[in-house]
């Protein structure tokens, strides 16, 4: 799990967040929305939203807030929407605006994908005034017939 964050902070983004932005669970949510809503992400939410918090109080007018999920997982469909459903009750004025990926059987082969996306739909509808949904399949499509890349990598995708 922190391996991930030491490819980001040496990725040519890493410079883009403040060292103490990164928090880290114990565990994930297994694929499971409910652990990502309920028990997993409850647990690591108010952490993440004092970060929330201290980045928001440090700009002069914040207009909104963006989101980018994955809505295949269970931490990016589950503790997704817990955030956004947090930030909109501390910040029922703002504008929130996520980047929802909806899951693809091309791209992935978790069975539960599908139920977490629409888990989390209600989610989005009622908490989101924005919502750009990115669809898996149809950048593997573009990847695959129009790019010509016979089977393209999650680098090549992202």
């Amino acid at each position: 799990v922190f391996s991930i964050f030491v490819l980001i902070k040496a990725s040519p983004f890493g410079n883009l967040f403040p060292p103490d932005n990164f928090l880290c669970g114990a565990s994930g949510a297994g694929n499971n929305w409910a652990k990502g809503h309920y028990t997993e992400g409850a647990e690591l939410i108010e952490e993440v939203l004092d970060v929330v918090r201290k980045e928001a109080e440090g700009c002069d007018c914040p207009q909104g807030f963006q989101i980018c999920h994955s809505l295949g997982g269970g931490t990016g469909s589950g503790m997704g929407t817990l955030l956004l459903l947090k930030i909109r009750d501390a910040y029922p004025d703002r504008i929130t605006a996520t980047f929802s990926v909806f899951p693809s059987p091309k791209v992935s082969d978790v069975v539960v994908e599908p139920y977490n996306a629409t888990l989390s739909i209600h989610q989005l509808l009622e908490n989101a005034d924005e919502v750009f949904v990115v669809d898996n399949e149809a950048l593997y499509n573009i990847s695959h017939n129009v790019l010509k890349q016979p089977q393209p990598t999650y680098a090549q995708l992202n």
